[in-house]
């Protein structure tokens, strides 16, 4: 998952809720979407939002956010 994420854009994301550091999260879960890949996301490790990944674009939106 996020190896299809540009390692600089990697690095300067941060969560839109707190501004929180994201982590790779798993990517076993079910596809939300017809473009989502299956669970793919990022989880913010201070909240615990999870964005989608979809088509290797992080979907930074807190309406779009798992919340955990």
């Amino acid at each position: 998952m996020s190896a299809s994420i540009d390692p600089t854009l990697r690095r300067i994301i941060v969560c839109p809720n707190c501004r929180g550091d994201l982590a790779d999260g798993p990517t076993d879960g079910p596809a939300d979407g017809p473009t989502d890949a299956g669970g793919d996301e990022l989880v913010c490790v201070d909240c615990g939002y999870g964005y989608p990944v979809r088509d290797g674009i992080p979907v930074l939106l807190v309406d779009e956010a798992r919340r955990a």
